[in-house]
């Protein structure tokens, strides 16, 4: 079992342009704005409000590049506002959906949390994405590997975790393979751009941790 996971694994899908990197890609791995009629700049993360869409990288730094170069007033063709904080707004917003969209996954059994709950379902295979808080123990969360082919959430907070259970903390959680899954993992990955620094190049493999198995 590895600890993880690409994030090419993603279903391909509609494409858009980014207005940061000019690079095109699936929609899922970019955030939707829009103008409002007051011509500020709103998030749109479910994708449904009206008006022309502007799609920048889920990224922090594509994020404050498109603010600090004017690109959404240049990508709309029209001067626009955007909000002060837009990178750290955006990024409440989606930890918000994620703790919901596992709340809600809870709720209907496809969420357990505690570390012998979580070991048990890994054990029986029932398991398809291992969820740990950053703030956790890193002795604790390394008892408990992601499972084979499965994916990795580690940029929550216990906090967080906690809020989406209804507890004070969680450190250990996973999610097993029902229809709210696949959204739960999406909306993580958009997180993680704007809240964890990419690696530099070389820095997993000389760590060695993040991808050997485990007996």
């Amino acid at each position: 079992m590895t600890r993880g996971g690409s994030d090419t694994n993603r279903e391909d899908g509609p494409e858009r342009k980014c207005i940061a990197t000019g690079e095109v890609q699936p929609k899922n791995g970019l955030v939707r704005f829009v103008a409002g009629p007051d011509g500020r700049i709103v998030p749109d993360l479910a994708g449904k409000l009206p008006g022309r869409g502007l799609y920048v990288s889920a990224d922090r730094a594509a994020l404050e590049k498109a603010v600090k170069k004017g690109l959404f007033s240049r990508a709309a063709k029209q001067p626009v506002q955007v909000p002060d904080g837009l990178a750290d707004l955006l990024e409440q917003m989606l930890a918000r959906r994620v703790i919901d969209l596992i709340s809600l996954a809870r709720k209907s059994g496809e969420a357990i949390a505690g570390y012998e709950k979580v070991k048990a379902m890994l054990q029986m295979e029932e398991a398809s994405v291992l969820i740990q808080a950053e703030d956790g123990s890193g002795r604790g969360k390394s008892k408990l590997s992601t499972p084979y082919g499965g994916r990795y959430i580690g940029w929550l907070t216990a906090d967080e975790l906690g809020a989406a259970f209804g507890r004070q903390t969680v450190i250990h959680a996973a999610l097993g393979s029902g229809g709210l899954v696949p959204r739960i993992v999406e909306e993580a990955m958009r997180l993680k751009g704007l809240r964890v620094a990419p690696e530099p190049m070389g820095t997993k493999a000389a760590r060695g941790g993040e991808t050997r198995r485990k007996g």
